[in-house]
């Protein structure tokens, strides 16, 4: 049946751009994320990477600050979650040749933010040491820090990938004019953007983040993808709540949690949009990977989207 036969014809993550990103391990349509791994265990943090693996959730997102507490620098935790990955790595070093391993740089508290030069030299040298590995699949600019020149970013990011050290570079929480700024001095792409995204996060799509992913072929990872908590089975405030209703009714009907829901709606916009999960329970990880085989619909779609901005479709 077609949709002149009043069906609605269901939508699909567009896969064109998702593999952009050519580091011999196909890159998977949702992501793991690692901010919350510091405190597990090798064994159990083991036990989630492995999960997300086999769910097909190849890239596993970590970063220098992750880990960190908040207090004095020597007490902070910082670079905490690489270490365990690290200490992962090398435990069952097979999961290294599974895996695209994405790390990220810049923030380096109280300061807060440091993309000078001599920074990122020292950061992603630190990154690998931490890790176990000699080179990362990618390596991300975390935040933009007013205070360098993106002329100066381009430079050590060239530096590091022609001395093998990073295979690709990409932008976390960038305008789009601060990811051209800085892709017009480098001679290759920036392959990825890392903005928050989520129903309760959709500034994405109205300030034009998704439509130059789209237009120059980068791959949008998508942090916080469940709203941080505000989605999950609590829902915070009125607009939380209404969005849960939709996406349980569609739930129910799909045989699938709230959560799949959610970001089976993420993945199913045509930038060929990665959700990075961060949950640390096991079960969960299989969960969300159901929503790769979740299909919205159209209608669905838009209806999650209404329920999340209050007000109609203009």
């Amino acid at each position: 049946m077609n949709q002149s036969e009043g069906v609605t014809p269901a939508l699909s993550a567009d896969t064109s751009t998702v593999h952009e990103i050519d580091l011999g391990v196909e890159l998977g349509p949702i992501a793991y994320g690692c901010w919350r791994l510091s405190p597990c265990t090798v064994a159990e943090a083991t036990e989630k990477i492995e999960a997300a693996l086999e769910c097909g959730m190849t890239l596993i997102d970590t970063a220098d600050i992750y880990g960190y507490t908040g207090a004095e620098q020597s007490e902070t935790g910082f670079g905490d979650a690489e270490m365990l990955l690290g200490e992962v790595l090398a435990g069952s070093p097979g999961l290294r040749d599974r895996m695209i391993l994405a790390t990220k740089a810049g923030i380096f508290p109280p300061i807060p933010y440091d993309s000078s030069e001599h920074y990122l030299r020292q950061a992603a040298e630190a990154s690998l040491n931490r890790l176990g590995v000699e080179v990362v699949d990618l390596f991300q600019i975390h935040r933009p820090d007013v205070l360098t020149h993106p002329e100066e970013v381009a430079s050590i990011l060239s530096e590091l990938r022609e001395a093998g050290k990073i295979r690709e570079a990409g932008v976390s929480n960038h305008t789009v004019a601060q990811t051209q700024a800085l892709q017009s001095y480098l001679d290759f792409p920036l392959v990825t953007t890392q903005p928050e995204f989520s129903l309760v996060e959709r500034r994405p799509l109205h300030d034009g983040t998704l439509d130059y992913a789209m237009e120059v072929g980068m791959t949008p990872l998508a942090w916080s993808p469940l709203g941080g908590g505000r989605l999950g089975s609590n829902a915070e405030g009125r607009r939380g709540a209404e969005i849960a209703k939709v996406a349980d009714r569609i739930a129910k009907e799909s045989g699938v949690s709230r959560a799949a829901v959610m970001l089976s709606w993420i993945l199913s916009h045509p930038a060929g949009i990665v959700p990075i999960i961060g949950t640390q329970q096991v079960d969960r990880i299989y969960d969300c990977a159901k929503a790769v085989d979740l299909e919205l619909s159209r209608q669905q779609w838009y209806e999650l989207l209404v329920a999340a901005q209050g007000a109609p479709m203009p």
